[in-house]
Parts: C-alpha cells; structure tokens; sequence
C-alpha cells in the first residue's frame, strides 16, 4: 500500500499521472494527516477541506483529459497565511484581520492553480510575519515536529513544519529577513529565496516591500525547485517584479560541481555558534570538495552591521505597510470607543500584538523628523556597503556556503523572552534580503539532541542555476537525513 504522505510532491505527481493513485485520495491523504497531527504542532490556521476536495474531482478531470499534464499537477500545497487567497480568510496571524476574507487572489495562487495544484489551507506564522519562531501568532505558537518542546523557526513556521510533519508536501513561505531559510534549516526541510523581483510579491500583504519575496517550501531539492519554477513570473500588477529570460530553473539539477568556486566567510563561523552546526556545515563542504568544488575561506567584513541595519529599515517599511490597518475597511475593529480618533486608537492597540507594535513604534522613530537622517538614511547607506561587500565576493566565488541560523531550534519560550535574542539569530540570513540575493537552506543533518540543522547556499543576484547545482549536487551525496512524519499525538 503506498503512503502518499511521505511521498515527495514529484513522486505524488508522477503517481497520479500513472493512474497508481487519484488527485481526491491524494488530498484526502493529507486532510487526515492534519487532522491527526496538527493539534499537536498547528501548523495550520485555516483548512479548507471541502473547497480541496472539489478541487481536487475538478483537477483529476483535467489531468484525464490532458488539459493539464505538468509534473505538480494534482499536488496539494499549504499557504502562508500572509498570502491572499479569493475566498478563503487570510490573517497574517493576526487579530486585527480577524475575519478577513480577500477578494482576490495573489499572483503566486493563480499560478499553482494554472498548474493544477490545489491549496490544502493556510499556514500558522508570526503575526505580519515579525518573528523569527512562529511564536507571536494570535492564533497560538507553531511546535517544532522533531520536538514539540521547540519552535519551528520563524516566520513561515507553519509553512514549514505542515512539509516536515507530513499535512502537505510542499508550501509556501515568505521571506523578508530569513523568514523561509531560518525555519525550513530548523524543521529539516528544503527552503528557497529567490532573487528579489524573481517571483511576483502581488497580494503578499506587505512587511518591509523592499524585503519581502514568497518562496517554495518541499522535502527535497527537487520539490522546492519544481515548486519555485511554477511560482516564478513576471507580473505587471507588482512594481518591482523583473522579466527573466527564463523560469525554467529545473534544469539546473544536475549533479556536478566540479571546479565550481565555494566562498566560506569566516565572519559568519564564530565562536557564537553552536559547535554541532558549524561540524555538520564543514562536513557537507567537505563531501562538495570531494566532489570537485574548489573550497575558499575568506573574510566578508560588515556582518555585524547587518542587523541594526536591517532591523531600522525593515521597521521603516513596516511602519508605513501597517498604516492602512485601522479597523475602518476590513478586519477587527473595537467595539467601545467616542470618536474616530479613539477608534483608530483602540482598534490598532487591541488588534496588534506586542511584537507588531514594538517594530511599527521603532519604524516610526526612525522615520520622524530629526532622526530619518541619524538612522534611516545611515541604515541605506549600510545596506549599500553591503551589497558591494557581496558584489565582490561573487566577483570571485560562484557560490557562498554560510550557517541559516547559528543554534538549532531553540526552546518554545526563550527566544520571546529577550527580543535582542531573536533578532541576532537573525545574522546569517539577513544580508539576502537587504542584497536581493537568492539563497536556499538544505538539510546537513541532525543534532545529538535529534534536531536538525540546515546549510545555507547564497548566489548571487539571478544566478539561481549555481546554487541549485550546489544544493543538488549536496543532497545527491546522500549524507542527509529527509524530514520525518508525525504520528498523531507523538514527536
């Protein structure tokens, strides 16, 4: 008997193609994964059962009739819970879109659904996705499947423990400062970030708009990369969208780096970490040397200033994203209040959490008259240093190989007791997004606790194709352990 839920998304593909399963127990395969489990790690925070099963009698017609013939067709996929979707409530965790049902869908949706993939329901994460462990969702924190006594990582904590648990095969995230790689590198699945303007940000309900890209989430390479070729367009509804030549990126799952160039900084491997990381990470470097990549440490210089530059600027466009969040148009608005004034007022205090308040607070600081200079204006000026330090080290390397987070997935409860503590757990992964760069965690094993730690590829700006092949090429050497799936009410 095949065990659809811990099939990868390609196999379940292939499967229903071959007439082995059908698309409706494909979907109700995986709505009975969720209901066993996610009590447990709530991953989820809407599950559109019914809507998925019309779907999925509706896909099956079409895949019979070769209307639709892609290698997803009939695959089921969960959604962050920031991306808009027609129809189906979409909250961005939060309590002040409490209710809201969009009435369109975004960009990326229309394109999962051109190719036959059908959304199981919309994923848990940290409210406007302001977080880095899925712990300050109003609708309660995500748990790490591998233990339930740590986080997923965050944002797209329920994105990615929905793969890693077995409720779906493939997700998707959204990435602002790490918000795909952190979890995916804690919950032992495979995260891409693609390069900003690669993948259309239209009905993405916006954090930092300079910052923010949705990625693919899968068990595999292969999955996040089918997944990521689907996603990709260009779209003239999303202003900073960019026309590439080709969308194609399968193509670049080839195992050979032979004479491929690997930066290592050795900024990023400080004594800060977490020995079991850093050992893991050298070991998967190792296995890419053995295999004709020609390993390089270097110094990048600037990782220190990454975050206080990310964190002024992300703040910034947050302050300004959540301006329209007033309880006039959508949403939860408050109930007593004598004027509009003090419905504005009460509203935004009741609807957003504490984490939510502190970042739009600091963002308007840094915004206001007498200090845009001293802060804000200095944090672009950083951000572009930054992007030079990056622009030479692709001037020599074709890929840069750095930890996605320096621990493995802390305890439930830790990090939110000392928010500095969250934001520098930001450090690698950050300076992606203030680049526009692409970067994907990978899997490289497990801690002696049984938590996993994922390896971070960074290419540069649309050279994608390196960093597939690295991550391939890695993943094919077999020294990787795949996600494991939850039974119901066990860890």
């Amino acid at each position: 008997m095949i065990n659809i839920n811990e099939l990868t998304a390609l196999e379940i593909g292939e499967k229903i193609k071959n007439k082995e399963i059908t698309v409706l127990e494909t979907v109700d395969a995986f709505i009975s994964q969720i209901e066993k489990v996610d009590k447990d790690v709530n991953s989820f925070i809407t599950v559109d059962k019914e809507e998925a099963r019309k779907k999925a009698l509706l896909i099956q017609e079409k895949i019979d009739s070769g209307e639709i013939s892609g290698p997803l067709a009939g695959v089921p996929i969960a959604i962050k819970d920031n991306i808009s979707t027609k129809g189906l409530l979409t909250t961005c965790a939060s309590k002040i879109l409490d209710g809201y049902i969009p009435t369109f869908s975004a960009t990326v949706i229309d394109n999962i659904e051109k190719a036959g993939m059908i959304t199981l329901g919309k994923t848990n994460m940290d409210e406007f996705a302001m977080g880095s462990t899925t712990e300050t969702s109003h609708y309660g924190e995500t748990k790490n499947p591998w233990n339930l006594n740590h986080v997923p990582g965050g944002s797209s904590g329920g994105s990615c423990t929905s793969v890693a648990s077995g409720e779906a095969p493939v997700s998707l995230g959204s990435d602002t400062g790490g918000s795909i790689r952190q979890p995916s590198s804690f919950c032992g699945v495979t995260g891409i970030k693609p390069t900003y303007g690669t993948v259309s940000r239209y009905g993405l309900i916006a954090y930092g708009s300079s910052l923010d890209q949705i990625g693919p989430i899968g068990k595999d390479v292969k999955d996040a990369v089918s997944l990521l070729s689907v996603i990709s367009s260009y779209d003239e509804k999303d202003s900073t969208s960019v026309k590439r030549d080709d969308y194609d990126f399968t193509k670049y799952l080839v195992d050979d780096v032979k004479g491929m160039k690997i930066g290592v900084p050795r900024d990023y491997f400080t004594d800060d970490m977490d020995t079991e990381v850093k050992e893991k990470i050298y070991s998967a470097i190792k296995a890419l040397e053995e295999k004709g990549a020609i390993v390089e440490e270097f110094n990048l210089s600037l990782v220190p200033f990454a975050i206080p530059a990310y964190y002024v600027i992300a703040s910034a466009e947050a302050s300004s994203n959540l301006e329209r969040f007033d309880g006039v148009k959508y949403g939860f608005r408050a109930e007593d209040y004598d004027d509009l004034h003090s419905m504005y007022k009460k509203t935004r205090s009741e609807g957003f959490g504490s984490e939510v308040k502190r970042r739009i607070m600091l963002g308007s600081f840094v915004l206001s008259s007498g200090y845009y200079d001293a802060y804000y204006l200095k944090a672009l000026k950083v951000k572009a240093l930054i992007k030079e330090a990056f622009d030479k080290a692709f001037a020599k390397y074709d890929v840069i190989i750095a930890p996605a987070a320096p621990t493995v997935a802390p305890k439930l409860g830790e990090s939110l007791k000392d928010p500095m503590k969250m934001y520098l757990s930001d450090i690698y992964t950050i300076s992606v997004n203030l680049c526009g760069l692409p970067g994907m965690s990978v899997p490289v094993g497990k801690s002696e606790g049984g938590l996993p730690i994922g390896m971070q590829i960074i290419a540069n700006r649309w050279d994608e194709a390196n960093m597939i092949k690295t991550a391939f090429a890695y993943e094919s050497t077999g020294e990787y352990e795949k996600c494991q799936m939850l039974k119901g009410g066990e860890a």
